[in-house]
């Protein structure tokens, strides 16, 4: 499919529904961390099992979801799949128990998968075509980062005006009063870009049409698992995801290690957002001038280095220029794997007609550590307090950063330009 055939407001909807739809169950946490733990009377372990749940159901949904996006267009699933996560937002706000939350968690893991993932990979790359892999999926994810990085201002711009008291005299009940107001409009705002997917997000009927498959058969989805290139990024992509999912600490990190109010901790969180839009919009300039696979292999070692600089305890409440300087790096090098780990599907030779079934297949270990990533983290940090427990987390990401680095080399070996 050429670019041409579908509008930039095709792209820009994508964009706003692919962040959308995990805002409730993952950028409010990510930014508002150390305020969901209090609100809702957690540790960082339960918050870790609530990930690992929304994980469990992903895995299934990932593997049953993405034949679907081979068969049905898009924009229907996707604008479902954002209705269905909206409404678990209002039980959300209404501060369930620990047993309801990991419910709510399983049952987000159903919404933002099984009907959205895959079509809004596969609707992705159909708008990149041959020639714009890397815009398209680089200026996916920076502009879903842009968003995320609005509804986490919004958020903090909201959670500020309905507190009734100085930050640091806040009660529980007033945070969670507050913290409940942004819940809700987020909730709302999903609701309302659910429907503009469904009235605009059209592509040219004949165009459609050659994005669906009558029939998923099982020698299709043989001819998907030899090759190489699905093997290889089912590793990139664990291993880039992990690095992603340590993100969700910064905040916290900000409180624990640098010092950091509330408020001042969640607008580190939206900082690091804002770092994605960036990253994306200089990856979908470049990526499709220089080789996507040899960016990708640099985005790890990038990853590597910054981890370093907080595995070895060189970020401390006396260097807050070297916390700002550490997150931009972890944060340049983990926003710019995930702008291009789907990059390069085409480089590997992976059919666009069946792009469902192999980011099924690639995500169902890809995507694993949603299941286990959450509680190791939680562990270390509640295992070892201070600033040692971060370094453990750390570590954890140099190995990650590693493994995924010489994946990513192997498959710029294995598909590189003659």
């Amino acid at each position: 499919m050429n670019p041409k055939k579908a509008p930039w407001y095709f792209l820009l909807l994508l964009i706003l529904a692919g962040e959308s739809v995990f805002i409730l169950p993952f950028v409010l946490s990510r930014v508002f961390r150390p305020i969901v733990l209090e609100a809702f009377d957690l540790d960082n372990f339960q918050l870790g099992v609530c990930f690992s749940i929304y994980g469990i159901v992903a895995l299934f949904s990932y593997i049953s979801g993405g034949p679907l996006a081979d068969k049905f267009a898009p924009r229907k699933l996707i604008a479902i799949a954002l209705w269905m996560t909206a409404l678990g937002g209002f039980v959300y706000a209404a501060f369930p128990n620990f047993t309801l939350l990991k419910i709510l968690y399983g049952y987000w893991g159903f919404t933002t998968i099984f009907l959205f993932w895959a079509p809004m990979i596969k609707a992705t790359r159909a708008w990149g075509g041959s020639t714009s892999q890397g815009k398209a999926f680089g200026f996916l994810d920076g502009g879903r980062g842009l968003v995320g990085a609005l509804f986490a201002t919004m958020g903090v711009l909201v959670f500020s005006l309905f507190l009734t008291s100085e930050i640091s005299q806040a009660t529980i009940h007033e945070s969670k009063t507050a913290f409940k107001q942004v819940i809700l409009i987020s909730s709302v705002i999903v609701i309302l870009v659910g429907i503009l997917v469904w009235l605009f997000m059209k592509l040219d009927p004949k165009a459609e049409a050659e994005l669906k498959v009558d029939k998923i058969t099982f020698s299709q989805i043989r001819a998907v698992l030899k090759l190489p290139s699905v093997w290889l990024l089912m590793t990139i992509i664990l291993c880039a995801y992990v690095g992603y999912k340590i993100t969700d600490i910064f905040s916290l990190y900000a409180q624990d290690v640098m010092h950091y109010d509330q408020v001042q901790s969640a607008k580190t969180g939206t900082f690091l957002l804002f770092i994605r839009p960036i990253v994306g919009i200089i990856i979908g300039l470049l990526a499709d001038r220089w080789q996507t696979t040899a960016l990708l292999f640099v985005s790890f070692v990038i990853t590597f280095s910054g981890s370093l600089l907080f595995a070895f305890g060189l970020v401390t409440a006396s260097a807050p220029a070297l916390f700002l300087i550490s997150i931009l790096i972890v944060a340049c090098g983990v926003y710019a794997a995930r702008c291009l780990y789907f990059a390069v599907m085409g480089k590997g030779r992976i059919p666009l007609e069946l792009t469902g079934t192999a980011v099924g297949l690639i995500s169902l270990i890809g995507f694993t550590p949603d299941i286990f990533a959450g509680p190791v983290m939680g562990f270390l940090l509640d295992d070892t307090k201070g600033i040692a427990g971060y370094q453990h987390v750390f570590w954890m990401l140099g190995v990650f950063s590693l493994i995924g680095g010489v994946a990513a080399f192997s498959y710029y070996k294995l598909y590189k330009e003659k």
